[in-house]
């Protein structure tokens, strides 16, 4: 335990992939050459992954799913050595998703289009077909994405769920995201959203002009220690922090947008005005 190395999660995908696979090895009290030993690797081997000094392979995740029992489960590793390989997933967010599967509370601002959580999967699949058609992504990472958005939605399915507040730009219901049909259904899943009793839904008017403090999508998270998390994502990054410093004044401008966007009842009322425009 003496060299025992501190891993940094949030380093990168092979991070976040090297401190899981310490964490599910050590909580069945394996060394690790006994995991090496019932996956055919040295104990070298397997520490090289755990502080990024190898690259997980195919062959070694699904070795390693086989060992643990997480073979075509959301725990899989060769799923997520997929998401690495294939670049879906941004700096930081393979530890946030975990994160969020167990948060006690989620709030989300958006800018533009309906975050994940709350995209009906018609409305995934639209945006994930207009990345492969720009060439941004090939079909397997498209399939990829929708694949993880789903998880991620069933992953709140629990007997206590957590609260999710979602604060939206007007542009996220007024933007056009695949054919009508698609647009309207998802408009229809913003609704009943908002009437579940663990949820809350703002829409932020374009009224309120240069008072928006956000000009990028923010996720944060309350965690059952009570503890908060900030994700904030741009175009090409993604950025997961612990730091009181630098959450409270997020926390305290997500409390700002709060104030001046519509009550639910009123943001409601525009989605139902929106979609009876709908053709």
């Amino acid at each position: 335990m003496v060299n025992r190395k501190e891993l940094n999660p949030d380093a990168g995908p092979e991070a976040a992939f090297g401190a899981r696979l310490r964490t599910a090895r050590e909580d069945r009290g394996w060394k690790q050459d006994d995991l090496g030993g019932r996956i055919g690797y040295t104990g070298r081997h397997i520490s090289g992954v755990e502080t990024c000094h190898k690259s997980p392979t195919r062959n070694f995740s699904i070795a390693v799913d086989v060992a643990l029992g997480f073979t075509g489960s959301a725990e899989s590793f060769e799923r997520e050595w997929r998401k690495i390989k294939h670049g879906v997933l941004l700096q930081g967010f393979p530890e946030y998703v975990g994160l969020e599967g167990r948060a006690a509370e989620i709030r989300l601002f958006e800018s533009g289009l309906v975050p994940g959580l709350l995209q009906t999967r018609e409305y995934a699949q639209a945006l994930a077909d207009a990345a492969v058609e720009r060439g941004v992504v090939t079909a397997e990472q498209a399939d990829q994405r929708v694949s993880l958005l789903i998880e991620r939605q069933a992953a709140l399915l629990r007997t206590v769920p957590p609260v999710l507040i979602a604060v939206l730009d007007e542009s996220c219901i007024r933007r056009p995201i695949g054919s009508p049909a698609v647009m309207e259904a998802q408009l229809q899943y913003l609704i009943d959203f908002a009437a579940q009793a663990n949820t809350m839904l703002q829409v932020v008017p374009f009224s309120i002009g240069e008072r928006r403090p956000f000009d990028r999508a923010v996720n944060l998270l309350t965690l059952q220690d009570r503890s908060v998390v900030s994700y904030v994502e741009s175009e090409t990054q993604g950025h997961l922090d612990r730091e009181l410093s630098s959450v409270i004044p997020l926390v305290r401008a997500y409390h700002q947008l709060q104030a001046v966007s519509l009550s639910q009842t009123d943001s409601v009322d525009v989605i139902h005005q929106l979609r009876r425009g709908t053709p």
